[in-house]
């Protein structure tokens, strides 16, 4: 089973190694490893690894967090194969098929970024829901946002969730992204987020953008 595991660690050399020499030790493959950030002498390191068999997740960080400086703040079930492109195929989708890029962008989201699932809605708290992904729950309890860019939220349905909440273009539609295990949503998660949001509505162009919102008729 694929884990991601996001660790922060000193920003020193020999550090990465050690981090990696103890998922090793500890039977786990490590696939990929991303740098989300490196401020005040520490790194934040995000890492994507097979764990084998049905042991205890337990087993994994353990090690981790008895080595001086390293603190684990999450771990949990990854959905995105490592060296795959997601994003790719998504704007592939969009592109064949623009009346449906909100339902494509949100039934990819909790792939995208490791989560359990998305929805789409107007007027907060999910009222007027749009588009729900597989696994969303029924009247999920969702923050009355209107953001003006991505943001992170702790998701009020339960007290270990969290989520990401980004505009759809300009029409009051919102992109909630909820995932129950793991850490809040690190600011290069929200940016990418945004990203993908604007490259989305990019290939729809302002018409077609408008009219996958709901802001015209086709």
């Amino acid at each position: 089973m694929l884990y991601r595991l996001r660790v922060s660690l000193p920003d020193r050399p020999g550090s990465l190694a050690r981090v990696t020499q103890l998922l090793g030790a500890a039977g786990a493959d490590v696939m990929q490893m991303t740098v989300l950030e490196r401020l005040g002498g520490r790194a934040v390191d995000e890492f994507t690894v097979e764990w084998v068999g049905e042991r205890d997740v337990a087993a994994l960080v353990a090690p981790l967090e008895r080595s001086t400086g390293v603190r684990i703040e999450g771990c949990w079930a990854a959905g995105e194969v490592p060296g795959s492109a997601p994003e790719l195929d998504v704007l592939g989708q969009v592109a064949r098929d623009p009346g449906r890029a909100v339902a494509t962008l949100i039934d990819a989201a909790p792939t995208l970024f490791h989560a359990d699932w998305a929805v789409a809605g107007r007027g907060g708290r999910g009222r007027q829901l749009v588009h729900t992904s597989w696994r969303a729950p029924e009247g999920p309890a969702l923050p009355a946002l209107t953001p003006m860019r991505p943001l992170a939220f702790a998701y009020e349905g339960d007290p270990s969730g969290h989520g990401a909440a980004a505009p759809i273009g300009a029409s009051w539609l919102t992109l909630y992204v909820v995932r129950h295990q793991g850490p809040a949503f690190h600011r290069s998660e929200l940016e990418r987020l945004g990203r993908i949001v604007d490259v989305v509505l990019g290939v729809l162009g302002e018409r077609g953008a408008a009219r996958a919102v709901g802001g015209v008729a086709p």
